[in-house]
């Protein structure tokens, strides 16, 4: 599962606005997410720019047939905070950086642990959370 949130909140926010999400997919899309758990149990947490590249995110996914659930804080006025998305997602999301990691600045490396190697096992795993426990 996809979890995005905004690079634009401190990190206990994103972190926090994530967990809302995931667990109001939880609610919404039990089938797909008893699913995910007893499959992959893969959890990938990626970051768009801000609240606009977000929603863009969200539409993207709506459009696209995809499960997903958008979570909106009402502390911070109601804006969309976060995105809960099902697995088949990928190919939207795997150009997203990993969340709660410091900007770089220059191109992405391999090594720099993009969605895409997170969600397929690769060096930065730890980043992601997945049954394993590695």
């Amino acid at each position: 599962m996809y979890l995005v949130t905004r690079a634009d909140l401190p990190p206990g926010i994103q972190a926090t606005q994530a967990t809302h999400a995931a667990l109001d997919f939880a609610v919404a899309h039990p089938d797909t997410f008893r699913d995910w758990h007893a499959g992959s149990n893969t959890l990938v947490l990626v970051a768009a720019r801000d609240e606009d590249a977000l929603d863009r995110l969200r539409v993207a996914a709506s459009a696209a047939g995809h499960r997903h659930v958008g979570f909106r804080e009402p502390d911070l006025g109601g804006a969309l905070t976060a995105l809960a998305v099902e697995p088949a997602a990928y190919r939207l999301l795997s150009h997203l950086p990993l969340a709660l990691r410091p900007a770089s600045g220059g191109a992405r490396s391999p090594a720099s642990g993009g969605a895409h190697e997170a969600a397929s096992g690769g060096a930065r795993r730890a980043v992601s959370v997945d049954g394993g426990g590695r």
